[in-house]
């Protein structure tokens, strides 16, 4: 298989060097970051700023490192010490929690508001020496509410924060990111590297999205480019480079830890690329009752898996999903986003169980390829490859 030389050079020295070693690999905590342009960061993510200086003098990384105390990785040493201790290390691994997205929409149905907050985020390895990204594990979180009155500035900071911390069994962006952390790897032999590498999202479906989503170019698209990456880290344990058009400009990464450092960090060329195109969402009644409505919700998308210097698919299909909502006949307007993204993440996340080894019969009416079997069984290969 042909690869990129410059990337072959660089890795096999950098694993290399780690082969054999008598003591446990050491990765060095950055911290709390956010990616992208450094001048936009309080436009893009003026909530979770608001948070972090709520916290003191600690912010928001002081409770990285109580949760990461708590539940440390197994199969590395995680270092909390500066960063900037890494200068001059011959080996220089670090890790951070990076913050892509933050979308809080609002929306007015009568009487009742619907706050819509979703973080999206990733525990990025880096090497601190040649600002290369290594690999990364993305994860979200989400809070829906309905209020009978418009929200306050004060309340969304609460339900920000509850994101953040989690509430009672349901774990915050602090505890995804720990056990992203408890199930990360760092290969001893030279990686490949998979990564969504294209998205996009037809008119007819941007048409449904909130406006904090289809009103910025790029942005629902990274929203579903997003998705996916988690859908499949999460269901089969391999990390994934992230979305660059969402994120980069060249293929660098821009990124600002919480002590304001910004670092530029290079992406390497994937060796296995994944396409999605989000082409339909539709609403359909399935049973009428007294008591309410029941809608099948559905989602239609486009998935394609390659190899980009050898020019070989391995998947090629359509696939589509429904999912059922009851609407109670008391609720006179109805806010249809939520269901279509339940539809969407639904579909990411039943076609990911397929191939992490699931049996799921959903797939046979889902597909609409008709040797899917045979897609399914190459691209578990791919996957395998890039743990």
């Amino acid at each position: 298989m042909v690869r990129h030389s410059r990337w072959v050079a660089f890795l096999f020295l950098f694993w290399g060097g780690l082969v054999g070693q008598a003591l446990a690999l050491s990765v060095s905590l950055a911290g709390f970051a956010y990616s992208g342009d450094a001048a936009s960061i309080t436009a893009r993510f003026p909530h979770s700023q608001r948070l972090d200086k709520s916290l003191g003098a600690g912010g928001i990384n002081g409770l990285i490192r109580q949760v990461v105390a708590a539940q440390p990785p197994t199969a590395f040493e995680l270092d909390t010490a500066n960063l900037m201790e890494l200068k001059g290390r011959d080996q220089a691994i670090a890790v951070a929690l990076m913050l892509n997205g933050e979308t809080v929409s609002t929306e007015r149905f009568g009487g009742l508001s619907k706050v819509f907050i979703q973080l999206r985020a990733q525990a990025m390895f880096f090497d601190f020496k040649t600002m290369t990204v290594l690999r990364a594990y993305p994860f979200s979180v989400a809070y829906v509410d309905l209020l009978d009155h418009a929200p306050t500035e004060d309340e969304i900071a609460e339900r920000v924060r509850t994101l953040y911390l989690g509430a009672g069994t349901t774990p915050g962006i602090l505890n995804r990111f720990s056990e992203a952390l408890a199930r990360a790897s760092l290969p001893a032999q030279v990686p490949r590297f998979l990564q969504v590498s294209q998205a996009t999202v037809s008119d007819e479906v941007r048409k449904l999205l909130p406006a904090e989503l289809a009103s910025q170019p790029g942005v629902a698209e990274t929203w579903v480019a997003d998705m996916l990456a988690e859908a499949i880290s999460s269901r089969t344990g391999v990390p994934i480079l992230p979305y660059a058009k969402g994120y980069a400009i060249g293929k660098v990464m821009s990124m600002r830890v919480a002590d304001g450092s910004v670092y530029e960090l290079k992406l390497p060329e994937p060796d296995y690329a994944i396409s999605v195109d989000l082409t339909r969402f539709g609403r359909f009644e399935h049973a009428k009752v007294a008591a309410g409505t029941s809608y099948i919700y559905a989602s239609k998308v486009a998935v394609k898996v390659q190899q980009p210097l050898a020019n070989r698919v391995y998947m090629n299909s359509e696939f589509k999903n429904g999912e059922v909502k009851t609407v109670p006949s008391s609720q006179r307007s109805v806010d249809d986003f939520p269901a279509y993204s339940d539809s969407l993440r639904g579909l990411f996340t039943k076609l990911s169980g397929v191939l992490a080894g699931g049996n799921d019969p959903w797939l046979k009416d889902a597909a609409a390829a008709p040797d899917i079997d045979k897609q399914i069984t190459a691209t578990k290969e791919v996957i395998q490859s890039c743990k």
